[in-house]
């Protein structure tokens, strides 16, 4: 994705590349998963992630909840 210039909707920041740490709770446990690739404004910190990565955090947070986990910690590489 190119973000050159690309503005954040909420603050009016620049969009930039980075990493975020994504939680879901899921009632019996907690799934953390960390370095998930995002884009971040660079003011606000407001953070978005791209369809692909949302698949696949859906597919950790659906295994965990198999495995029934109180907390599974896990990273997207």
């Amino acid at each position: 994705m190119n973000l050159k210039n690309e503005q954040c909707p909420l603050c009016g920041g620049n969009k930039v590349s980075g990493e975020t740490t994504f939680t879901a709770d899921l009632g019996s446990g907690v799934v953390v998963v960390r370095r998930v690739q995002a884009t971040v404004c660079s003011q606000c910190g407001e953070e978005w992630i791209d369809d692909a990565t949302a698949r696949r955090l859906e597919q950790v947070v659906n295994e965990a909840r198999l495995k029934h986990s109180e907390v599974e910690v896990t990273a997207l590489a």
